[in-house]
């Protein structure tokens, strides 16, 4: 009898063990193994920073391309992987995008804080060199941020910073040029609101009769938002905040939206 029950003390407690172990290596599995990557260029930049948030909350595996590695990482924290690299020359730019699903890039040029980041350098050639790499590695869905006014070569901004518009039409027209899905977003005026207040309004045309403001954060939600969504390819658009307020359909606000002619 005390033998009997031995056994089945000895029975149920191997059962045990094989439980546990088998709940250990289930929660042991790394959280977000299918994840999808996206590359964030321009992600230590104030905008580029929302892209690298909004694109962790919504479960993306983000790296980012960055020219100062320990500027980078006291910036966006441990859970981002850094590549080195400028694209400026090129450096770095085939291992930030080998592997990568996404790209988005917030890229901007300031030759008031650098003289090197001219327009023609970032705006222009930095996207051309993102945009041929990431058709030789068939990335998925290719995010660039703009300006809303590119395409007004008389604007006062580019009076002001060096042709920056013009150069930021250069680059719209490379990626469009290379053959992967694409989305172009132009923002207005871009504010440091914490974002998610006001829905956005989309428009296209580049009228300037209609110009405004919008958080950059809701740059970046709207950027996150485009990936991989085909109503969302393809095409360019200006974007400021409207009045209302609300959770944003992306579904509706992107079809509504119509494909760049070919």
């Amino acid at each position: 009898m005390k033998s009997g029950l031995r056994g089945l003390v000895l029975a149920l407690t191997i059962s045990l063990c094989v439980l546990s172990t088998a709940t250990v290596v289930v929660a042991a599995e790394p959280a977000g193994a299918t994840a999808r990557t996206v590359l964030v260029i321009g992600a230590t930049g104030r905008t580029g920073r929302e892209v690298v948030l909004k694109s962790l909350e919504a479960g993306y595996r983000v790296r980012a391309l960055v020219r100062d590695e320990l500027r980078a990482r006291a910036s966006l924290g441990s859970e981002v992987t850094l590549i080195v690299g400028d694209v400026r020359t090129g450096e770095g730019i085939t291992k930030a995008i080998d592997g990568a699903d996404f790209i988005v890039s917030a890229l901007g040029s300031n030759v008031r804080n650098d003289p090197s980041n001219t327009p023609e350098l970032v705006d222009y050639g930095g996207v051309r060199r993102l945009a041929e790499k990431a058709a030789e590695s068939k990335i998925r869905h290719f995010v660039l941020v703009s300006s809303m006014g590119a395409t007004h070569r008389d604007h006062p901004l580019n009076r002001m910073y060096s042709n920056i518009l013009t150069w930021k039409l250069k680059g719209e027209d490379t990626l469009r040029a290379s053959g992967i899905p694409y989305t172009i977003v132009r923002p207005g005026g871009l504010t440091e609101a914490r974002g998610g207040e006001f829905l956005p309004t989309m428009m296209q045309g580049d009228d300037l009769s209609r110009q405004g403001r919008i958080a950059r954060a809701d740059v970046a939600a709207i950027a996150v938002a485009a990936l991989d969504r085909p109503e969302a390819m393809n095409k360019t658009f200006e974007v400021i905040a409207s009045d209302a307020t609300g959770q944003p359909d992306w579904a509706t606000l992107f079809g509504s939206l119509n494909a760049d002619a070919k």
